[in-house]
């Protein structure tokens, strides 16, 4: 990159800094160039994706005077971009999450989940992919002329190196454990830099642990006997019950309790009358 064209794209991120509200790094690292550009053409409009040399990035980030942006750096993608966007960190995430695509394990790829070979049929005939499937160690056997997997066997732990064999045995299955898409590891906003672990939010999780906020926050309210807009009706209802309760106690004349009250002489009454009966 020659001095003009370092000048350019410095100027170009400490602009888009400013201009938007997040900023995003990602690594493009064995992003086919087909599927990237798909994808530019899908977000445009919602974002502005800048492949830059590493060195340009740090020097732009460092020179924004933008509070802890530069910690973007720390994430050292292989091959590095930058996302600008007006959406926040969550959207942005789940909007590259949600551009995806399944595809095959290639040697050198890094397992994402416990890769698991299900037990039943495949497609595969009979024939020397049998051979291959004992030196993974997945047990198998023919039936009607295909092979069928003996039982549900994990060939790679999450975070293991892929081998060239098991990527090839992986396709041959139809298995897909990989994802196709942009590899977004952190997002800035206003001073505050969100990795990935943080922004992969489990929606229905999440709304799970509001409700149950929601209601302890509630149940604890009541307890201590605290008004807000959310309890006042409840509170107003506990508050008759226990004044109910305490005047049908104390048989006291109220138009609130008055037939509790006859009610209540009545089963008396009654109650007397069986025992006078029985002696």
């Amino acid at each position: 990159m020659v001095k003009e064209e370092k000048v350019a794209a410095l100027k170009e991120i400490i602009e888009n800094t400013k201009k938007y509200s997040a900023i995003g790094i990602i690594d493009l690292y064995k992003m086919p160039s087909p599927q990237l550009q798909a994808i530019r053409k899908d977000l445009r409009g919602q974002v502005v994706l800048k492949m830059y040399k590493k060195r340009i990035i740090q020097k732009a980030l460092s020179e924004s005077n933008m509070e802890n942006l530069i910690k973007l750096c720390d994430y050292d993608p292989k091959k590095p971009a930058l996302v600008f966007t007006n959406l926040n960190p969550f959207k942005l995430y789940k909007l590259f999450e949600k551009s995806k695509t399944p595809s095959y394990a290639k040697e050198g790829d890094i397992a994402p989940y416990d890769i698991v070979v299900k037990e039943g049929p495949t497609k595969l005939p009979a024939g020397p992919v049998i051979g291959e499937l004992q030196r993974a160690r997945i047990p198998a056997m023919v039936k009607e002329g295909k092979i069928h997997i003996s039982k549900d066997t994990v060939v790679a732990k999450k975070g293991s190196v892929i081998s060239a064999e098991l990527a090839s045995l992986l396709k041959k299955l139809e298995i897909q454990p990989m994802e196709l898409g942009i590899n977004l590891l952190a997002v800035w906003e206003s001073g505050v830099v969100f990795d990935r672990d943080v922004l992969a939010v489990n929606e229905e999780e999440y709304k799970l642990k509001l409700q149950q906020g929601y209601q302890h926050a509630l149940n604890l309210s009541l307890a201590i006997s605290y008004p807000t807009k959310d309890n006042i009706i409840l509170l107003l209802q506990k508050a008759f019950m226990h004044a109910k309760s305490l005047g049908l106690e104390a048989n006291l004349l109220d138009k609130g309790i008055i037939e509790d009250l006859l009610i209540k002489g009545e089963r008396a009454a009654r109650l007397l009358s069986s025992k006078i009966g029985m002696s």
